[in-house]
């Protein structure tokens, strides 16, 4: 009994913890609903692309059919990381230029359903996977600005990077 009420003085009479009252913020930033898992990825649907600084023993995919960008600058895609030996790890995550983030919604299950649970937004500075740098800063948000559509994005990555990725001049929507 002296648990139970040790327990419950912790929270406030709506119900919220201490941890919680001091990390509203934080919760209400990842208030938004999260998008329903697209279609599992085909092989067929595919694209490759370079993540730099990365390992040999990796090559990087995106589906090409579930690429999307919403009105707010989030880029939301499927990656497929393949190992040396064959073996494919796949999750649904979104990058948002405006902010430089990223988030993984759900993780690909050997079954070729979702699973996991969502992560919140994380900078992509700190981020340990050349991927994410490669995507936001090569592909899908040259200098921060997110591409317009899926058909830019999808360029972008058959091309081997956004031209604007390097900056904004004529020689780069030239290709030199």
């Amino acid at each position: 009994m002296l648990a139970l009420a040790a327990a419950l003085a912790g929270c406030d009479s709506k119900g919220k913890t201490d941890w919680e009252q001091r990390n509203d913020a934080l919760l209400d930033k990842d208030a938004d609903p999260l998008p329903p898992p697209p279609a599992f990825p085909k092989r067929a649907a595919l694209i490759e692309f370079e993540a730099t600084r990365a390992t040999r023993d990796f090559r990087y995919f995106i589906d090409g059919a579930n690429l999307s960008v919403d009105a707010k600058g989030v880029v939301r895609y499927t990656l497929v990381v393949r190992s040396t030996s064959g073996v494919d790890n796949v999750s649904f995550e979104a990058i948002n230029c405006k902010s430089d983030e990223y988030r993984i919604f759900a993780l690909g299950q050997a079954d070729g359903t979702w699973g996991g649970r969502a992560g919140g937004w994380r900078p992509i500075r700190e981020s340990r996977q050349p991927q994410h740098r490669a995507l936001h800063r090569d592909y899908f948000c040259p200098q921060s600005n997110p591409i317009a559509d899926a058909g830019e994005g999808l360029r972008a990555l058959r091309e081997g990077g956004h031209p604007w990725r390097k900056g904004f001049s004529g020689d780069a929507l030239l290709g030199r």
